[in-house]
């Protein structure tokens, strides 16, 4: 997958580390030198390096993005290269559009979305970074067509030319090796998973090579995208899942765009349901919902296995349920009782603790009937 060229710098944003210090961006060359080192090549890999920031998994989230001029960019506070550059053409921070090299199967399910993006002129713009994680970073990504450039679609028969969305917002997770991560209790979630290839499930056994932990992150990825496409497909809150390529998925923007009086826009994420204080007839809702939402994985035979208000968005009035990678198979996996029951404990704990009477237990066993 190509990769983002680097970034200027003042158009991203920078993740600070406990101490409030930030960290300087390396040089292309010194990164090139220490991600390359005893790594399998890009090839192996099938997927993208790290993004162009380089974050501390213990950094602290950001939730909005820097504004820019939702038809060109960043607006502000970007350097400007004095040679003159064609609008039509990806330039610093940006990348051709990603949909066409792709296989179908590594794309979203059916009915697709009409804000989706599928023109061959369409650019990825890195627009900041939204948040770190234990084993993944989230960063904006605006995808549009350049006013301009050639019109042509990827649509599909039952999709107008003239009706072919030409801007829209993504999140590009993309997951780290397991030698830059801090995500500490994979088996627990991996068990009962598979691989295709006995080669690769080997390697996967061995974290001490290279190849192994390639395929480990690979795996991550996938398993987050194939639980998205089913949930999505199935009816339950999730992201719309854009696509996958390696090692990054990306999948649909869950928030807002603010503009100033200036016209300049900001893009502001959903908050995380911690953050929230709903009323009570919006606790109500929300719960319903969720518990909707816990339905229809159970249905399908998962379990989230991460499942908190750490995971879950408050957009508005609906919840989507985010950070899908460590779902557990309810069938195959030995520990999928417990995480089950770790889930519905941990969000019931939230709800009654701002007043709403609800019972784990219950919940529990009515998502194990659902299941089996």
């Amino acid at each position: 997958m190509p990769r983002f060229p680097d970034s200027p710098t003042s158009a991203l944003i920078h993740a600070a580390s406990k101490g409030g210090k930030q960290y300087d961006k390396r040089s292309a060359d010194a990164e090139h030198r220490s991600t390359r080192r005893g790594q399998v090549t890009r090839e192996d890999l099938e997927g993208p390096y790290p993004g162009p920031l380089d974050t501390d998994s213990s950094a602290l989230e950001t939730f909005s993005t820097p504004e820019y001029d939702a038809d060109h960019g960043p607006s502000e506070g970007v350097e400007q290269d004095p040679t003159p550059h064609d609008p039509t053409q990806p330039g610093p921070g940006q990348r051709w559009s990603t949909w066409r090299s792709v296989a179908k199967g590594q794309r979203g399910p059916d009915p697709l979305p009409e804000w989706v993006v599928t023109r061959d002129a369409a650019i990825d713009t890195e627009l900041g970074i939204l948040k770190t994680g234990k084993e993944a970073d989230a960063f904006l990504v605006e995808r549009a067509v350049p006013p301009g450039a050639d019109a042509s679609s990827d649509g599909g028969p039952d999709l107008a030319l003239d009706q072919a969305a030409t801007r829209c917002l993504l999140v590009a997770k993309r997951y780290r090796s397991l030698e830059h991560g801090q995500f500490h209790r994979g088996s627990e979630y991996t068990e009962g998973r598979t691989v295709r290839r006995t080669r690769d499930q080997r390697a996967m056994e061995d974290r001490k090579s290279a190849w192994g932990r390639a395929v480990s992150a690979t795996q991550w990825a996938d398993a987050e995208f194939v639980a998205l496409r089913e949930a999505w497909s199935a009816g339950a809150p999730v992201p719309y899942p854009v696509q996958i390529d390696g090692t990054e998925v990306l999948m649909e923007f869950i928030g807002t765009e603010e503009t100033d009086d200036l016209g300049r826009t900001q893009a502001v994420a959903a908050p995380r349901l911690t953050r929230v204080r709903p009323s009570d007839d919006l606790l109500e809702s929300y719960w319903e919902q969720l518990t909707h939402g816990m339905s229809v994985l159970a249905r399908l035979g998962f379990a989230h296995g991460d499942l908190s208000p750490y995971n879950i968005l408050a957009d508005g009035e609906r919840l989507v349920i985010i950070d899908l990678p460590q779902v557990v198979d309810l069938a195959a996996n030995p520990f999928s009782s417990d995480v089950l029951l770790r889930d519905c404990r941990t969000v019931c704990d939230w709800f009654t603790a701002r007043g709403l009477d609800v019972d784990a237990d219950a919940l529990f066993a009515d998502l194990l009937a659902q299941a089996f």
